[in-house]
Parts: C-alpha cells; sequence; structure tokens
C-alpha cells in the first residue's frame, strides 16, 4: 500500500505539524486512522472548521432558528403572565439589543459563539443604574480570571488596550462544560474530526483537479543529463496535454510510466467524508438529515414534525434553556426576579406548518386550554369580541356554565 503518511510529511508545510506528524513517515496510514489525524489537525481554528460545509450548516441551522424565535419578557401578574412592555428590557431583547443590531443579528452571534467557541460574552451598558445595551464581544479576545472568592473577572483586549470588567458588567453565557463555568469548544475537542473531514475534502478536490487520474511517474532505462531532464519535462507536458484532450499518448523507446498515489477507492475516500458529515453532525446535536444528509438515515424519522421536534429537544432546547436562565441571573435586578422571567416563543416552529399549526390550535381550544384571542395573539391578529373565554367541545360551551347546565339535567 502507498504510505499516504509520507506525501503528507513532504506536503505540509507548517513546521509545527511537519514535526508532529513525521514519527509517522514509512507507516501505513487511512483516512479513518484517527491518531494520525490528531497531530495532523494542528490547523485546525474557527476559521478553516466553518469553510466545511457541514459545519457551516449546523451552525447556521442552529444560529438562524434561534435568533427567528421571538423572546419575551413576562410579568407574573396575578395568575396570568403578562408581556412586560413597560419594562426597558422588553425592547432590548425582543427588538433592539443596541442602536446599531437588530435581535436577529444579535442572537445569531451569540448562538453561533457558543457553538464555535464553547462561551458567548455580552458586555451590558447601563444608563442611570438600569441596563440600557448589550454588545456581543469576541470570546478570542476574552481572559477570565478566577478569584479566589470563585468570582470571575474578565479582561477584554480590543486595539492593543486592556479592560478590566466585573461580574455586573458582563453577561456571560457558557456553553457545555466540565466545572460549571467555562464553556468547552466543539472545535478544540472535535480537531481530530473536523481536521479529518477538510483532509479528505483537499483530498477529493486534488483527486478532481487531475481528472480523477492517479499521478503518473515516468522512467526511463538511462540516467538523463541535466539538459535531457529539462527536455523530457516538456515532453511530458505534451504527454500531459494529451490525456487531458482524452488522447492517448505515445511513448518513445525507453520510457514507461507507473501510477502512484492512492486510488481513491483504496482510501475509501467518498465513505470518510460522509462518515465525518455524520460525526461532526454528533458535535452540534443537529441529526445528518436535517442539514440534507440523507444517506442511510432509515432509522430517522420521515416526518416533519417529527423531524422538529428531535431538532427541538436535541439541539434547540439545551441553548434556549441557558440562554433564559442567564437574562434571568444576569439581566434583572434582584426585587425583580420574582415577577420577571424571559421565555423564547415555540409556536415559531410551527410557522412553516399550517396545517400542524391549525390541528395544533383547534385541540387546545376545543379542550378549553386556550382562549381564541390567545390563540390570535400567537398569529399576530386583533383580538374579537367574546373570545377571551374558555370553550368546551359540549357545544362549545363556556366552563363556568357546565355547572349549571349539569345541574338542570339532574
Amino acid at each position: 500500500m502507498s504510505k499516504l503518511s509520507d506525501v503528507l510529511v513532504r506536503a505540509v508545510g507548517r513546521p509545527q505539524v511537519r514535526s508532529a506528524v513525521s514519527d509517522w513517515s514509512g507507516k501505513d496510514i487511512r483516512l479513518t486512522d484517527g491518531g494520525f489525524w490528531s497531530d495532523f489537525a494542528g490547523g485546525v481554528n474557527t476559521n478553516s472548521a466553518m469553510k466545511l460545509s457541514v459545519v457551516w450548516a449546523c451552525v447556521r441551522l442552529i444560529s438562524q432558528t434561534i435568533a427567528t424565535l421571538p423572546l419575551t419578557l413576562y410579568e407574573q401578574d396575578g395568575r396570568k403572565p403578562m408581556p412586560a412592555v413597560g419594562h426597558q428590557l422588553y425592547e432590548i431583547l425582543k427588538h433592539s439589543p443596541n442602536a446599531d443590531t437588530t435581535s436577529v443579528q444579535f442572537w445569531e452571534a451569540v448562538v453561533a459563539s457558543i457553538l464555535l467557541r464553547g462561551n458567548a460574552y455580552i458586555r451590558k451598558r447601563y444608563v442611570a443604574g438600569r441596563v440600557a445595551a448589550l454588545y456581543v464581544l469576541q470570546p478570542d479576545r476574552i481572559t477570565i480570571k478566577c478569584n479566589d472568592d470563585g468570582s470571575l473577572n474578565y479582561t477584554y483586549r480590543y486595539r492593543g488596550q486592556a479592560q478590566e470588567l466585573t461580574r455586573r458588567e458582563m453577561m456571560h453565557i457558557a456553553g457545555f462544560s466540565l466545572d460549571g463555568q467555562i464553556g468547552l469548544s466543539a472545535i478544540q475537542y472535535g480537531a481530530t474530526t473536523f481536521g479529518q473531514a477538510m483532509s479528505a475534502n483537499d483530498a477529493a478536490e486534488s483527486t478532481f483537479q487531475n481528472g480523477l487520474h492517479k499521478t503518473v511517474a515516468f522512467k526511463v532505462d538511462r540516467v538523463l543529463r541535466p539538459e535531457q531532464r529539462e527536455e523530457f519535462r516538456e515532453y511530458v507536458k505534451t504527454l500531459t496535454g494529451a490525456l487531458n484532450a482524452g488522447r492517448s499518448p505515445v511513448l518513445e523507446q525507453g520510457i514507461s510510466a507507473e501510477p502512484i498515489g492512492i486510488d481513491p477507492t483504496d482510501a475509501q475516500l467518498l465513505e470518510s467524508r460522509s462518515y465525518s458529515v455524520e460525526e461532526i453532525c454528533r458535535f452540534f446535536g443537529v441529526p445528518p438529515i436535517m442539514i440534507g444528509h440523507s444517506s442511510k438515515q432509515s432509522s430517522w424519522p420521515t416526518s416533519t414534525e417529527a423531524q422538529k421536534d428531535l431538532f427541538l429537544t436535541l439541539a434547540l432546547r439545551p441553548i434556549l434553556k441557558r440562554i433564559e436562565e442567564s437574562i434571568y441571573k444576569n439581566l434583572l435586578e434582584s426585587s425583580e426576579k420574582r415577577s420577571f422571567y424571559a421565555r423564547f416563543n415555540l409556536e415559531g416552529l410551527l410557522r412553516a406548518d399550517s396545517a400542524g399549526r391549525s390541528e395544533y390550535y383547534s385541540k387546545l381550544a376545543q379542550n378549553g386550554v386556550m382562549t381564541r384571542n390567545e390563540i390570535r395573539e400567537l398569529e399576530d391578529m386583533a383580538p374579537m369580541p367574546g373570545g377571551d373565554d374558555l370553550t368546551v367541545q359540549l357545544n362549545l360551551t363556556r366552563l363556568q356554565d357546565l355547572e349549571k347546565i349539569n345541574g338542570e339535567d339532574q
């Protein structure tokens, strides 16, 4: 078998990576050998990982889905929570976190930061002691220091200057964590998987650039002088041109051609690329079918509603809960935490399916769970007279009239 590691050791340009993989020189490896790719993945970072279509698709899907869900600040007014329209955080969370950013842009950046870096950092701006604006900070510019009392201090570096930010000034949303404070980066911990996928893409690109042909070495039956080597290189160019044009080249006497390199089939190129998609999806909790990867997906649900439920459970709900709890912890004053809370409205996920939405609302209304005006509010429709009463299927009678009807029957 050809030595893929020898080729990569010679081809890689970064000295630190060359040193890391040099121990593999002379060994037989495949695209699925995790140990080699762990050493070779030294160049994996957020920017390079985002060039993989599966990473782009997963991050974009989760970020845009969460960013477009309605986020509302509620006040618990008696038994029924009501939108806290008069609170200064209502507009900040729902429409405009700051003067330059919409809510969709803001939460898109926050969620992408959690997915790629493991943490999202939001700076709070105060006016008259109240939160007046929120700004997303770049995670790679943040340094965290844990004090003796367990509290955290943040240093933000920008344009050569360092700013110390206290916990009151910072809203830190951590992703999946082992210590409960600092989130783990999927790119860092998945460097082996991402590096393998990137290398498989490079191998596929090289294969297609060569017209799906193996690299060919020419052997002659004599030792060539320097000037003869130059003439032979020009001769090889004519042979290459003939191959690319679909013509059969003619070899002179004493010249033979031998293919070198790895055949894509031997390297399991297609299988490796497909496997990498599924591996990366595991890091983000996204069912592969949600990003268009349907190969061998017969075990996944086929209905749209079931797929959405699975996506909500595996990918969205953990992040949604982290954001909601962070808003409660970092943005509300102590005196407000008994009465106010923020929630994402997951009904927005039903908007793409009018038939399912209609059936869902119908059951809620007919079983006395929601009023018609509450349903109309979810659909951005004006309330109607008489639409605030809960009804059941018994001639759509009001709940408070059931006792009277039952008394008459007796």
